[in-house]
């Protein structure tokens, strides 16, 4: 199996051992206390979950610039996308104590993990500006990653974890949610070893679908994981249990057996473009992906990215910086010439009259009026389920 980015195996955060997890637990009691941003807590789950391997917690500012500007950490890592515990204000705690990170996504706000603090730093207007500029390639507050990304303060509070929760996202989930090891598990148990991985936030329609088939077929994969992030969006995107039942109900019709594993992680999406496409491969590599689909405007959000900015971002980077390669697509729909899925790109006899499309807003315009899209565009059975969603939502 591929091996996890920067380490020979896969050392996930989150303390295992229920003893000593439960001993950290009676000692934070004592600790000053932490209440996260989402952002945060979405951090230490991926932490906690081995996805960020072979992180051992939170950066400070020298190494944020260093990862926005040269892509290394002080360790001289590739990392894309800088790993941060922001605070609002001051915290009263200081240098050199230990500190309970409280979630602020469960009722009561529990400890999620114990931080080791390591530095405090105070990040200007100014190098939060560079940051947000280099991560989102604009500083637009209209963009609702760097609307998130630069409310969260100016404090930045580094170092290791221990993770005692991996929050909300295993009880909620508990039949999609799985940690990176336990995915690599799974992917072994399975017998697969080219696997390729594809990202979602969103319900699968039949271009996605065709999309996961085309990628098993021409990388001669074992299979496919659909990832999905199960975390945050933004306002007005399918909350995620609806996208769960949606993709289990297109593999459980439209696939072999033992072709899909259905999983999901806890992150809050960062419409970040290019840099949380690398981010996205980093973690597949850490979960055991040897491939990722990188579509048009991955991770992308409005019009803030070129279509398939994403996709050139990876022949940017040096030869060492991943084991993990690409597969790199095009749009995908259903050619009326044809009568099945295809990747524009590869049909030059083709009009967009010749293909069925339709953008989010007409899709969610139909099934707010109780209307199924086209066959063509959505299997009916992920159709209903939608359907039944809007239906309660009227």
């Amino acid at each position: 199996m591929i091996s996890p980015h920067g380490s020979d195996v896969l050392n996930p955060l989150f303390v295992s051992d229920s003893q000593r997890r439960l001993a950290l637990l009676e000692s934070a009691t004592a600790m000053p206390k932490m209440s996260l941003s989402s952002s945060a807590a979405a951090n230490v789950v991926m932490l906690g979950a081995g996805y960020f391997n072979p992180l051992t917690g939170f950066m400070n500012l020298v190494e944020a610039l260093s990862v926005c500007t040269d892509f290394r950490t002080k360790d001289g890592l590739f990392w894309p996308v800088p790993i941060l515990n922001f605070a609002r204000y001051k915290p009263s705690f200081t240098v050199g104590e230990k500190v309970a990170l409280l979630d602020p996504n469960v009722a009561n706000q529990p400890v999620m993990a114990i931080q080791s603090v390591e530095s405090i730093d105070y990040i200007s207007d100014e190098n939060l500006a560079v940051l947000t500029k280099i991560i989102f390639g604009t500083d637009d507050t209209n963009h609702p990653g760097v609307a998130n990304f630069t409310a969260q303060g100016n404090w930045l509070v580094s170092g290791s974890l221990e993770v005692l929760s991996l929050s909300y996202f295993a009880s909620d989930f508990p039949d999609t949610f799985r940690t990176a090891q336990q995915i690599r598990d799974e992917i072994a148990q399975r017998g697969w070893q080219r696997v390729v991985a594809f990202q979602t936030r969103n319900p699968m329609h039949r271009a996605h679908e065709e999309l996961c088939r085309m990628a098993m077929e021409r990388l001669d994969a074992d299979g496919v994981v659909v990832h999905m992030l199960l975390g945050k969006l933004k306002q007005g995107d399918i909350p995620a249990a609806v996208r769960d039942s949606c993709i289990r109900t297109m593999v459980e019709h439209y696939f072999p057996e033992n072709s899909v594993m259905v999983n999901g992680y806890g992150f809050d999406m960062l419409y970040a473009g290019p840099r949380e496409a690398l981010l996205h491969a980093v973690f597949r590599q850490n979960m055991g992906a040897t491939h990722l689909i990188v579509g048009r405007d991955h991770a992308g959000v409005g019009s803030y990215y070129g279509p398939f900015d994403a996709q050139a971002i990876f022949n940017e980077l040096p030869k060492d910086s991943l084991k993990i390669e690409i597969f790199n697509a095009d749009h995908t729909a259903f050619s009326k010439k044809l009568g099945h899925v295809v990747m524009m790109s590869e049909v030059s006899d083709h009009t967009p009259e010749d293909f069925v499309t339709l953008s989010g807003t007409k899709v969610r315009e139909l099934l707010t009026n109780g209307i199924a899209p086209p066959v063509e565009f959505s299997r009916p059975e992920v159709a209903k389920v939608l359907m039944d969603y809007y239906e309660i939502e009227q």
